[in-house]
């Protein structure tokens, strides 16, 4: 071969139109839905963790409102007439609003009646909060059984009774505002 031709064969075509390789859309494409699907799945997941969060939220405030509720109406129904004194002064802490001012004004009234009573033990049978109110109380569905003795101590007594407690925190205290008995 001559060093002419050799040279041209070196040289590229100036003047000839050569082929362009067919692009290739795979790539970008898996990249762009894979983006796109990892975006959605980061969105949904933090959906998801704050639809969770409020739920759980609400059943600890719930899981507080019934607990306070439970011990309340355990205590308020549990009557012993040797300790009346303390009895009215701890049901009084317990009381604002409503009811507070209502126990505060018989408060007299209901020291006698509980230290002529006979000593009864209450219990909570079961509670459950009816519904949130627009001022963050809880009105609180609780149904109750008072056990009692007769005077001599040979026979039990039990008696089922319903309430609707409104509790309401003031500060981290919870306190009763209302006090209902459901017949």
């Amino acid at each position: 071969m001559s060093p002419r031709r050799r040279i041209e064969a070196d040289e590229p075509d100036f003047f000839e139109a050569t082929p362009r390789r067919p692009r290739r859309w795979g790539l970008p494409v898996i990249a762009t839905v894979a983006s796109l699907v990892l975006i959605a799945a980061v969105a949904v997941g933090t959906l998801m963790l704050v639809n969770h969060e409020i739920d759980r939220r609400a059943a600890v405030k719930d899981a507080l409102a019934l607990g306070y509720v439970r011990q309340f109406m355990t205590e308020y129904t549990s009557l012993d007439p040797f300790h009346a004194n303390d009895y009215v002064e701890r049901i009084l802490a317990e009381g604002t609003g409503e009811f507070g001012s209502m126990f505060n004004e018989r408060k007299n009234e209901i020291l006698v009646q509980v230290a002529r009573a006979e000593p009864t033990t209450g219990t909570v049978v079961e509670a459950g909060v009816q519904r949130w109110n627009d001022d963050g109380s809880a009105d609180v569905l609780v149904a109750t059984t008072v056990t009692s003795k007769s005077p001599d101590g040979k026979q039990t007594y039990e008696s089922g009774s319903r309430w609707v407690a409104t509790a309401i925190q003031e500060g981290q205290q919870w306190k009763i505002s209302q006090l209902i008995q459901v017949i």
